[in-house]
């Protein structure tokens, strides 16, 4: 059964000049997770809470999720922390899609019930 969807819509550019500002490394701290910053070079991939009806106040940090993916290519979710937590909790599974174009990228997130 699913619990929630959530989709997110960005710029590239807007997110390259959050990257590349003076609080560029505390900001990627803050929204990606350590696999994240390194497969984006960053010293120091965008979940999805609108799926699970938290918002950025939620019970978790936003770096607690991160986008990885599979030898295969295919995008996964990995949870760690307060969100691995949160999912254990809820019964949860994620689902993740992910597309680029134009200058834009979305992030696509089912969640459903494991039962």
């Amino acid at each position: 059964m699913i619990y929630g969807i959530g989709c997110d819509l960005c710029s590239t550019a807007r997110m390259a000049k959050s990257l590349g500002g003076a609080h560029g490394p505390a900001f990627a701290a803050r929204v990606f997770g350590p696999s994240e910053r390194e497969a984006l070079g960053l010293a120091g991939g965008i979940p999805d809470l609108k799926a699970a009806g938290t918002g950025l106040a939620g019970p978790f940090a936003i770096c607690e999720i991160e986008a990885v993916r599979l030898e295969s290519g295919a995008p996964e979710y990995r949870f760690s922390g307060g969100s691995a937590r949160w999912m254990a909790a809820h019964g949860l599974r994620a689902s993740l899609s992910l597309s680029h174009d134009g200058g834009m990228a979305l992030a696509f997130c089912i969640l459903e019930t494991e039962t």
